[in-house]
């Protein structure tokens, strides 16, 4: 199997743990790390179970990972999540130095890994990381549509059960 099949074999799991956290309520993105082709943490976003902020599916996998080898550093890892990794994220991939990163969706409004920074990239820093972005893009990014589509409609159907609650 070649590095892209292995790639988009890895960011299906990683999908399926987007699909766990849209399951929650929770914004469907999940989290893959993979040491010598074994999954050693999987993860999706918890910030709405948890009611914390730091509960985001890359952090979440990370602090498994390092249990699971019995160290901050993570190399010789690939990460794998199925959206941009934002500010926050990509400083604990730097900080446990993760040499290899893959996504799926670009982020517009929080990525810092290619959209608004290369936070991975950035030579100033002590530890860089491949990065490969896109892959499963197409579903990466649908399962985010189809979450924020419902929620919408969801609040939208509230708000007009409320006003006619309160025309009664």
């Amino acid at each position: 199997m070649d590095v892209f099949e292995k790639d988009r074999q890895f960011m299906r799991l990683a999908l399926e743990e987007a699909e766990k956290a849209g399951n929650l309520g929770e914004v469907p993105i999940g989290a893959v790390i993979v040491h010598n082709g074994e999954v050693i943490a999987a993860a999706s976003n918890l910030r709405e179970t948890t009611q914390n902020a730091v509960t985001h599916a890359e952090l979440m996998a990370i602090q498994q990972a390092c249990e699971k080898v019995g160290s901050w550093r993570l190399e010789e890892t690939t990460l794998y999540v199925t959206l941009e990794p934002c500010p926050m994220c990509a400083g604990a991939i730097l900080q446990s130095r993760i040499p290899r990163v893959v996504y799926g969706a670009r982020d517009v409004k929080a990525g810092c890994v290619d959209s608004l920074y290369h936070l991975l990239n950035d030579p100033r820093f002590n530890h860089e990381c491949e990065v490969t972005e896109g892959v499963l893009a197409e579903e990466c990014g649908q399962i985010l549509t189809d979450f924020f589509r419902a929620l919408r409609e969801r609040k939208k159907a509230e708000k007009k059960m409320r006003k006619a609650c309160e025309s009664e």
